[in-house]
């Protein structure tokens, strides 16, 4: 287990009881010796943890302390470089580079036992299908979901049948080679799914849509489960 997980672990056991712990107790669970216990504890007081007591009494986490946001298990830092190298092989240039930039805000202020799971690690995403090209903004779509926006857009059906549409956005799927985007039609006065690279034009529309996005969730998830 390296350091930066097992501290993490600690801090757990600690939490865990109400009482005192012995700090043989604890250096038996981690599996170390009561020297680098007491190492341990002493670093985690330093981080502001308010961990009471001493050798031969026994140690007891006080209320108040939070775990840093960014410390991280190997195997969650293994599924970020997992997910990120998925998004920037599969999405559109902007949440490509987003992928790549939390990446690296992420490995600014890691541990560097951590740092180089991130850097070293074998997970791989395979190759996949040619993806489509979208002739429309990708950002200004999920603009519109995150906003709760109308858009107007040209769709291509296809048969190569073309429409205009005002559609209430509220989910974007990814899939390998295209993406889809699910929202309600006005004209059609139902839920349908729209695959982008067939979206001809689309304008973001200052008007918000009457019904929640998370109810409009709800109800796809609905006709889903009933299917």
């Amino acid at each position: 287990m390296v350091r930066a997980q097992r501290l993490i672990t600690l801090i757990e056991l600690l939490r865990s009881h109400r009482y005192p712990v012995a700090g043989k107790d604890l250096a038996e669970t981690l599996g170390i010796s009561l020297r680098t216990l007491y190492r341990d504890i002493a670093t985690l007081q330093s981080q502001g943890a308010n961990i009471e007591g001493e050798a031969g009494m026994g140690y007891v986490l006080r209320a108040g302390f939070l775990l840093p946001p960014l410390m991280f298990t190997e195997e969650e830092v293994e599924a970020l470089v997992l997910g990120a190298r998925w998004v920037s092989g599969r999405a559109d240039s902007q949440l490509s580079k987003g992928a790549k930039s939390a990446l690296n805000k992420i490995a600014a202020v890691l541990p560097i036992e951590l740092k180089n799971t991130l850097d070293d690690t074998s997970l791989l995403i395979g190759p996949s299908k040619e993806l489509l090209i979208d002739s429309v903004n990708m950002a200004d779509i999920r603009r519109a979901i995150r906003d709760e926006r109308i858009l107007s857009i040209v769709y291509r059906d296809l048969k190569d049948n073309q429409s205009e549409r005002r559609v209430w956005p509220f989910a974007l799927g990814y899939f390998d080679g295209v993406r889809v985007l699910v929202a309600w039609c006005e004209l059609r006065q139902a839920i349908r799914h729209f695959r982008t690279d067939r979206i001809l034009a689309c304008q973001l529309e200052e008007n918000r849509y009457k019904t929640p996005r998370y109810v409009l969730l709800k109800n796809w998830r609905a006709t889903l489960n009933a299917s």
